[in-house]
């Protein structure tokens, strides 16, 4: 009975002892850290209400990167506090299905996931950059796209309607949809001419033969370094007609040498000189390959230098030159850094068109980056950008600024503070303007954008009286539109949410500073009567 009674005790042993091989169970997904992929160790709840590991916070905040997560948002890492109860909830976890606590992952590790989850968003971006300006410059009416040659449209009469900036329109139109639209991109001055300081192609070819290229790059260099204006000039002419006839010498004579000499010229007291030089850097900019050679050779102080104190003529070329470099993903950081964000602002307001329209989208691009849309928002530019889509003045690039400002937590801020929501629904009522549809449907994104995790914009959107126009949209508005009227709207529609007498959803719990209910913080309460200190 005692040999049963062991081998009975030795049978109950092997099924419940903790120190046997047991099949290890799938942590709940509540458990797993969104960025490191692994069991949270040391967990903390952001302000937009996820929890992350630790150290995947602090790469993030390091790096100044915030990851889309699979449910779409994107947190907000201003505030991080301890999760004690997920930690011991992970702990008891561990201790049931027998897996061995977690240990908080290296530094190092979760940076090459974070590096390697920038470069996506990055390559994202220029996918959804490319459909941007592909349908914001469809959006221009009347004005059928031309194909020019490169030799046309530096030296051809200066057009005086509205052009495209770019030439992908005609790439498109001939049936070659696929065409990059970030190197096919031509910033509108390039199709300018002034008889005053360019001559006839072949008259100059005539005075100044600069013979095979390694002659010709020599030659150049050293009148770029003359110190008589006349050489300079004769120089400048040159190698800005060179650069636009003959597509090769573009790279090839994008050197260190003579892209040093180039930019000794651009402060250039002498307008023909100044003019030309800018000129044959927004040349050199069109390859892809020259972009960032070119920031990184010091040009951008340079740039804004001339965009603040230039001639006029050489302002269109510095904020053309300033557009085309910063289609680049390498340069967008750089050319905000360097400080070009304030002066391309107060370019939107330029008696030239060319450098208005430049400038914008210069701006567009930049504001890709998120630490150019924290800079724009700290400058106070919200109130000037709403100010100019009510006026009418560039509303459909305007606008898609401001899309791009919407999509951080800064910007949207700012807009709810600056009453963006009924500046736009005005827009969209009173519908008028020669790009209408563009500026529909920019409106439409820019309102969608502010409507992203905000408590606020549903009470500010039922004060505008957006319903009406969002269903106007949702019937009548472009593919894209319809889908962000039809989300806003449904959004509107939803019921469960605690709204006090007024409607307005725990608007004031959510502005003391605490973490919301939901997963969203909302800023600061709406101050319309804010003054924007900025000048622009």
């Amino acid at each position: 009975m005692g040999g049963n009674g062991r081998s009975r005790w030795k049978i109950s042993f092997h099924r419940n002892s903790p120190s046997s091989k047991l099949e290890p169970k799938e942590p709940p997904i509540e458990f797993i850290c969104p960025i490191s992929g692994s069991l949270i160790a040391e967990p903390v709840v952001v302000a937009s209400g996820q929890t992350f590991e630790s150290v995947s916070v602090q790469v993030c905040r390091d790096f100044g990167f915030s990851p889309k997560l699979q449910d779409g948002s994107t947190p907000d890492f201003s505030t991080v506090i301890p999760n004690l109860a997920l930690k011991s909830t992970i702990s008891n976890w561990c201790v049931k299905s027998g897996v061995e606590n977690p240990r908080p992952p290296d530094y190092s590790s979760v940076e090459r996931l974070v590096r390697a989850a920038m470069a996506s968003t990055r390559e994202k971006q220029e996918s959804d950059l490319r459909i941007s300006d592909r349908e914001l410059l469809k959006a221009v009416p009347d004005n059928p796209p031309v194909i020019f040659s490169h030799a046309a449209t530096e030296v051809g009469p200066r057009v005086n309607q509205f052009e495209t900036s770019s030439s992908e329109v005609s790439a498109v139109a001939a049936g070659c949809p696929e065409t990059p639209l970030p190197l096919a991109t031509r910033p509108t001055c390039y199709s300018s001419s002034s008889s005053s300081i360019e001559i006839n192609e072949n008259e100059q070819q005539n005075q100044n033969p600069i013979g095979p290229l390694s002659e010709g790059e020599e030659k150049l260099v050293l009148k770029l370094r003359s110190e008589e204006a006349s050489e300079q000039e004769e120089a400048a002419i040159s190698l800005r007609n060179i650069t636009k006839t003959r597509e090769d010498t573009r790279i090839s004579l994008c050197t260190p040498a003579l892209l040093s000499s180039l930019r000794s010229l651009i402060p250039s007291k002498h307008r023909v000189v100044q003019v030309n030089a800018v000129a044959s850097l927004v040349n050199f900019s069109l390859e892809k390959s020259n972009k960032v050679k070119i920031v990184r050779s010091g040009f951008i102080p340079s740039l804004i230098d001339v965009l603040k104190n230039g001639f006029p003529e050489a302002q269109e070329h510095a904020a053309g030159a300033l557009f085309s470099l910063a289609l680049d993903d390498e340069n967008k950081m750089a050319i905000g850094v360097l400080g070009a964000l304030e002066p391309l602002m107060n370019a939107l307001r330029s008696e030239s068109e060319r450098t208005r329209h430049d400038s914008a989208l210069a701006l567009y691009h930049l504001t890709l980056v998120q630490s150019n849309r924290v800079k724009l928002v700290k400058l106070g530019v919200v109130p000037t950008l709403l100010s100019m889509v009510k006026s009418g003045d560039l509303a459909s690039r305007v606008l898609l600024i401001l899309c791009n400002i919407a999509a951080g937590t800064e910007g949207r801020t700012a807009m709810l503070d600056a009453n963006a929501v009924e500046c736009l629904v005005g827009v969209l009522r009173e519908k008028k303007g020669v790009e209408w549809e563009a500026t529909r449907e920019h409106c439409v994104a820019a309102l969608c954008g502010m409507s992203h995790g905000s408590l606020r914009f549903k009470a500010l959107a039922k004060e505008a009286r957006a319903v009406e126009v969002l269903r106007e949209v949702e019937g009548g508005g472009s593919d894209r539109a319809r889908e962000k009227a039809r989300r806003m709207l449904q959004m509107m529609r939803a019921e469960g949410e605690e709204d006090d007498e007024n409607g307005v959803a725990s608007v004031g719990a959510l502005d003391s500073g605490g973490l919301s209910r939901t997963r969203f913080r909302v800023g600061g309460g709406r101050n319309v009567n804010a003054a924007n200190t900025t000048t622009f």
